[in-house]
């Protein structure tokens, strides 16, 4: 990790994230019912979890709605779910004002060109490896994982250990409770 990434994450204290690219791997599978299905990563997962127990806000914004997802973030705790969003930065700039929150304080993962509008004002704006090019040339941090396959988890990590926390002693303390 570079001393700017180092440096920029131990500011965040909002991680914010796109879903299709970015919590999956970009792929939409859908049943004979038409019914839309989704597969995460777990180690994704305890990443969220990892930086809600610190008390870092974790946000998704998503332009489809869906299910799965839903019950995925309800599951994790994510602290804001907003889907149905086409345009996400006036959602991000709403949950900024209500936490009291400036854009170096934020750190958002996004994949794909609706994305771009956010990681052009963040902090921290982070992609997956597999992110389109025009999404990899702005951002700050691009993960060595693809969506869905760890990078959530890599950028957790990295929020985390820039602040001095290491992810396995969240997991310790967890668990001798």
């Amino acid at each position: 990790m570079s001393k700017n990434i180092s440096e920029i994450a131990s500011k965040i204290k909002l991680m914010a994230f796109d879903v299709d690219g970015v919590f999956t791997d970009g792929s939409l599978t859908f049943g004979e019912d038409g019914k839309e299905y989704k597969t995460f990563n777990a180690k994704d997962g305890q990443g969220i979890v990892c930086v809600e127990k610190v008390g870092i806000i974790t946000v998704i914004i998503t332009a489809r709605e869906n299910g799965t997802v839903a019950h995925r973030a309800k599951n994790l705790g994510i602290t804001e779910f907003h889907q149905g969003i086409k345009y996400k930065l006036p959602i991000l700039e709403e949950i900024m004002k209500k936490y009291n929150l400036k854009y170096e304080n934020i750190s958002y993962m996004g994949d794909d060109l609706p994305d771009i509008c956010i990681l052009e004002k963040v902090g921290l704006a982070c992609c997956p490896a597999d992110a389109v090019d025009e999404v990899k040339n702005i951002c700050n941090f691009v993960s060595s994982k693809n969506g869905g396959r760890g990078a959530i988890r890599e950028l957790c990590d990295i929020v985390l250990r820039s602040q001095n926390i290491e992810p396995l002693d969240i997991v310790r303390n967890a668990q001798s409770k």
